[in-house]
């Protein structure tokens, strides 16, 4: 038997998750920004596209913290900067998994608050963040190795 969730950890949870996404989106687009090097425009391409993902995970996440009664927190997670194309996929792949260990958590606890339409959403936010997660570990498989 899964073990009740109160309100005030769930939305702690989502707040933590809501400056992630907002993290997320100044990453992919200071990245987006600054990457230089031969592979820029492919790299640009990635960190552009990612963007709106996040964006609309960041508004959900918001909208249901305030439906829960909660108020979203208006700061970013840190930012991790770096100059380096090779560091900043490094990045955004670790940062993509993190992401998803969180959302799973969120969404036992979801389902342990009784919330089933927050579980199935996380549910689908974890399918977007692995897909983010495989492009990104694609990508460093790519032309560095050789």
């Amino acid at each position: 038997m899964t073990k009740q969730v109160d309100k005030a950890t769930l939305l702690e949870g989502l707040n933590q998750d809501l400056a992630n996404e907002y993290q997320a989106v100044v990453m992919y687009n200071t990245y987006a920004a600054t990457v230089s090097g031969i592979h820029r425009n492919e790299l640009r391409t990635f960190f552009q596209k990612e963007i709106q993902d996040e964006l609309a995970h960041a508004q959900y996440l918001a909208d249901k913290i305030t439906a829960l009664g909660g108020t979203p927190v208006t700061k970013a997670a840190p930012v991790e900067f770096t100059t380096n194309p090779r560091e900043m996929v490094e990045i955004v792949a670790k940062a993509e998994a993190e992401t998803i260990d969180r959302y799973v958590t969120r969404m036992k606890q979801a389902e342990a608050f009784g919330d089933y339409g927050l579980a199935a959403e996380l549910h689908d936010m974890i399918a977007d963040e692995t897909r983010h997660k495989e492009e990104a570990e694609m990508i460093l498989r790519g032309s560095w190795d050789q």
